[in-house]
């Protein structure tokens, strides 16, 4: 991960999988493992397979480590509340978090009520802090937080390509 950080490489299944990320939604760690389950599967059809096992479960930690060296611990994701106390929530974020939310206007497809959706960008050592404050407001909010691949404009910075 350090020498990908730099602009280099140990093999070509980095340079393979450094291409790839730019051309695909998957990381360079996700690109590296799959690659080497190839190798893997081959190696334990040729060799041994509790020799290949291994080597699957290292290079899994070798792949979430690269992922976690080049985008770091601040990868980014996006919080969507539907709740019944949505100034009370959006407020306790901007005060706890300094982060701006917004709010989008939807209606339940069940009951038909109309409902203010509280949005936010938050950092993956957020998450829990996000979880807490709405549910010290509203024990019933239903909560989706889903990964940010990329984001543009606003005063939320996300290093990447």
């Amino acid at each position: 991960g350090l020498i990908m950080r730099a602009g280099g490489s140990l093999d070509g299944t980095e340079i393979v999988a450094i291409i790839g990320d730019r051309k695909s939604v998957f990381s360079v760690g996700e690109i590296v493992m799959f690659i080497n389950l190839f190798i893997f599967a081959a190696a334990g059809f040729l060799f041994d397979w509790e020799q290949a096992m291994y080597s699957v479960v290292a290079y899994f930690v070798i792949s979430k480590t690269i992922d976690v060296v080049l985008k770091g611990l601040d990868e980014s994701y996006s919080a969507s509340i539907v709740t019944s106390a949505p100034d009370e929530i959006s407020q306790a974020l901007m005060d706890e978090l300094g982060r701006g939310v917004t709010f989008l206007y939807g209606e339940g497809g069940y009951r038909k009520e109309k409902k203010k959706v509280v949005c936010v960008v938050i950092t993956r050592l957020e998450i829990d802090i996000v979880k807490k404050i709405v549910l010290d407001y509203d024990e019933s909010a239903f909560v989706t937080i889903s990964q940010v691949n990329d984001i543009v404009g606003g005063r939320f910075k996300k290093s990447g390509h």
